[in-house]
């Protein structure tokens, strides 16, 4: 990658940063960047993000061509190509300067680029693929589905869309399958161990939350330590002893769910044989399934269902959780999970072709096509009628994504009935329906087409002479 000044000035798109930037934050959460990892951040600029990473104990080193330029770029577990594809103007060094990056990395390298609904803060004047700006800086954006294509023609492996404008290309498919695995079945915090009945406790809890014990190396080691004195049967006793057998049914039922539902989103990215798959998922397909042939075989079912426009709307319209219109069904983030599993498999199908956003609060799944919006409402627990900052929409037939900012929107779309989102137990349901039913018997949704944005809504109010404190409707003080 070398600095090239005759037709734009790179060093100038080098801001910097007080934090870490929006990929480094997206890998640190998905747990790609680790203390016992080597990261390389390729074209680090100024290197803030270097900086951060090590205050975070991170093994980094940061190579750039004007800044950085005496730093030896070797190569790295990981290897952070952040924003760099956008700035440069020549699309075969833009080409060779990717390849590059991907022979540095070891296991995986994390591309992030600005993207094209970014356009409105980028003035400039066409020049090749791209803009030429007043700084005589360049910038090429990237759609979202467009860089993903880019990424897996240049490296020749399969990309995992993070989040959007941030995709993951990893260098064998014991890490991809791991990071896919983790995406839809987190793993779950072992409660801390201190002696041997407190490990036992935290036995049966895993025992009770997975449907099956756990392998001795699937334990935290402070766990398997304290029980390493027990023999299998006494461990096997005790477990069946104390564990709810309630609890137990449930989370197998959960697991069986969790591993037809991975299989189903592993072969939308490309399926591997048994072996290749996290030992966590080839333990629950033992354990709840004949074969893998069997659990490959469910999947792949449950996978055609979702082609299938009434089973879709059947779900929804089954679903315990979510609102349902006409036209989709939105679900608050906290419920997400608590969907039937062939919309939990929708929206993940959506988020590994274009990545979730970082910052949302509903998911919404059209029963007409197949799409997915993320929409952000920031104030939705202290708002009683939250305003929408931003939507993320991916088509699922073409993988065409869009992207709306009601940022700067003087009358923005807000919410009604939020507990209608929300999961029945969640704990502030009841608190929110309260609300509603007030407003309700206030008249409040008597003219349901005026109070979709902030000015009908407002109007309502008056008319009706109410006002909200917090999530109390009062009337409206006269005069």
């Amino acid at each position: 990658m070398q600095q090239q000044t005759w037709n734009s000035d790179r060093r100038r798109t080098a801001i910097g940063r007080v934090a870490l930037s929006v990929p480094a934050r997206q890998a640190l959460a998905d747990r790609q960047l680790t203390p016992d990892r080597t990261i390389l951040d390729y074209g680090c600029g100024r290197g803030d993000d270097v900086r951060a990473l090590e205050r975070l104990d991170c093994k980094v080193v940061g190579w750039d061509p004007y800044y950085r330029s005496e730093t030896r770029a070797e190569p790295s577990s990981v290897v952070l190509l952040t924003y760099v594809l956008n700035v440069i103007e020549d699309s075969a060094e833009r080409c060779e300067t990717l390849k590059r990056a991907w022979e540095l990395a070891s296991t995986v390298l994390i591309v992030s680029a600005r993207l094209t609904w970014e356009k409105s803060k980028v003035r400039g004047e066409a020049f090749g693929d791209g803009l030429l700006t007043s700084r005589r800086t360049f910038q090429h954006l990237f759609g979202a589905s467009e860089l993903r294509s880019y990424v897996e023609e240049v490296t020749g492996a399969r990309v995992v869309s993070a989040a959007p404008g941030i995709v993951y290309v990893f260098k064998d498919d014991t890490a991809r399958l791991g990071y896919l695995a983790h995406r839809i079945t987190p793993d779950a915090e072992w409660l801390t161990s201190e002696d041997t009945a407190s490990a036992i406790t935290a036995l049966v809890d895993y025992v009770e939350r997975r449907g099956r014990p756990p392998r001795i190396d699937e334990m935290p080691r402070a766990t398997a330590e304290l029980l390493a004195h027990l023999k299998p049967g006494e461990v096997k006793r005790l477990v069946n002893d104390t564990a709810d057998p309630g609890k137990v049914a449930e989370g197998g039922k959960r697991s069986t769910l969790n591993t037809l539902l991975y299989l189903a989103v592993e072969l939308f990215n490309g399926r591997g044989p048994f072996a290749s798959l996290p030992l966590g998922v080839q333990l629950d397909v033992r354990s709840f399934f004949t074969s893998y042939k069997e659990a490959c075989q469910r999947s792949d079912r449950l996978l055609l269902k979702l082609r299938d426009d009434a089973y879709v709307r059947g779900a929804m319209n089954a679903s315990a959780i979510g609102k349902m219109t006409p036209t989709a069904l939105y679900v608050h983030r906290r419920a997400l999970d608590r969907m039937p599993t062939i919309l939990r498999l929708y929206e993940h199908c959506a988020s590994i072709a274009a990545g979730r956003p970082q910052e949302w609060t509903l998911a919404k799944l059209k029963h007409q096509g197949r799409a997915v919006s993320w929409l952000d409402y920031p104030e939705f627990d202290k708002d009683p009628h939250p305003r929408i900052l931003s939507s993320y929409l991916v088509d699922l037939k073409s993988l065409e994504t869009s992207h709306l900012s009601y940022a700067n929107s003087e009358n923005r779309p807000l919410l009604h009935r939020k507990h209608e989102f929300l999961a029945p137990d969640d704990p502030d349901v009841d608190r929110y329906h309260r609300l509603t039913s007030s407003e309700v018997k206030a008249g409040l949704y008597e003219h349901p087409h005026l109070i979709g944005t902030e000015k009908g809504w407002e109007a309502e109010l008056i008319r009706c002479g109410r006002e909200l404190r917090g999530h109390r409707l009062v009337r409206r003080p006269e005069g």
